[in-house]
């Protein structure tokens, strides 16, 4: 068996790294910046941090702010419109994942006009050439779409998350500066810590992990859960870079092997009722964990001590459920709701959504097989 790691070309750390973007536009000759972002962020000055380097160099550029939280195929094609009037020839993406994944799919189809209808690129998409460059800054610390090779866009049509899978995507330049995710509500930083936690435990136990992607897996849920609740509840400044830095990790590994069905069930509940991301995942990621547990116990006894936990003397059963645990722990010490009923799931939706759930790209990287009525039934388990 053959496997392979892609990662993106160039990535800074730390605070202030925000101010590399400076050197990088001198050194590739850039000309003009679309700014892709979101208007909170706008609003709350975040984007300004970065328009205002611009403003230094006296860089031209434009903004295009008008992204949904779960983006849809109407937010990538009026952003096209705006690219292509622009005359800009790179982009900016200055947000957490729905920002850069829409920046990611705009560059692809800049590039690739033949993929012009943003439906063909769902899946694995077969493009020839590199996107429009992209320059990456994220805001949460839990997507990672700075430095993997996919990105999510909905199709409301067909009420479908679409995960677009493409080597062409990867932005050619990642800048985690924490300073940037420090400016997060606390809601939003729990659900996508916890998001990057899924990432690093989903890509963990996933059939295709490996010694590379193990090696990325372990450092990021080091670092996420020992950091997290530090950085949501404390806004601890060590922690927050920490968990940036984490959830970049995760990315580098499971943007290589894949995921499983928490993100599968997370994908439907934001095609179907606009849930958030990391929220969806959070919730459903314990139910998850101790189904899958039965196939891959010897994993759960690492993540387990990974987390500091006393994994001595336990049966599979024990060790899963003890991992799984501090999970759930993990997840009320930060703010996360404990059941989809909480956060207004219909339960009469349930069933429509495992019928989406088996057929996304994920399912087929879970550890466990799995059916429509193993997903149905934990709808149902995390319902109330």
């Amino acid at each position: 068996m053959t496997n392979r790691i892609i990662l993106n070309g160039t990535s800074y750390f730390g605070y202030k790294a925000r101010r590399s973007l400076l050197d990088e536009i001198k050194g590739r000759k850039y000309k003009k910046a679309l700014v892709v972002t979101d208007k909170s962020l706008v609003d709350a000055n975040v984007t300004s941090k970065i328009t205002e380097l611009l403003d230094e160099i006296l860089l031209p550029y434009e903004i295009y702010c008008d992204i949904k939280p779960n983006p849809n195929v109407h937010n990538v094609n009026e952003g096209l419109d705006i690219l292509r009037d622009s005359e800009a020839d790179f982009l900016i993406a200055v947000g957490g994942g729905s920002v850069i994944d829409t920046a990611k799919c705009m560059s692809i189809i800049m590039t690739n006009p033949e993929f012009s209808d943003v439906v063909s690129l769902d899946g694995n998409a077969t493009t020839k050439n590199p996107g429009m460059p992209v320059i990456a800054l994220p805001t949460t610390a839990g997507t990672a779409a700075e430095v993997t090779i996919n990105y999510v866009i909905t199709d409301d049509n067909r009420k479908k998350k679409m995960v677009c899978v493409d080597p062409h995507d990867i932005p050619v330049i990642a800048i985690i500066d924490p300073e940037l995710m420090s400016t997060m509500p606390k809601s939003l930083a729990a659900a996508t810590g916890m998001d990057a936690l899924t990432h690093a435990m989903e890509g963990y136990i996933t059939k295709n992990a490996w010694l590379m992607t193990d090696m990325f897996h372990k450092q990021a849920m080091d670092l996420i859960y020992h950091n997290l609740e530090k950085a949501v509840n404390e806004k601890d400044k060590d922690a927050i870079e920490k968990v940036g830095y984490g959830q970049y990790i995760a990315g580098m590994g499971f943007s290589n092997v894949g995921l499983g069905i928490v993100h599968s069930m997370a994908h439907s509940l934001g095609a179907y009722f606009d849930t958030p991301h990391g929220l969806a995942n959070a919730l459903l990621l314990p139910h998850v964990l101790r189904w899958n547990g039965v196939v891959c116990p010897d994993r759960f006894r690492d993540m387990g001590c990974i987390f500091g936990l006393d994994m001595d003397n336990l049966t599979d059963e024990e060790a899963v459920e003890k991992v799984c645990d501090a999970i759930d722990k993990l997840a009320r010490s930060v703010g996360i709701p404990k059941t989809l009923k909480e956060i207004g799931i219909p339960y009469d939706s349930l069933e429509t959504l495992a019928n989406q759930a088996i057929n996304d790209v994920c399912t087929p990287g879970n550890p466990r097989e799995v059916t429509k009525e193993d997903i149905l039934a934990l709808y149902k388990e995390a319902y109330e």
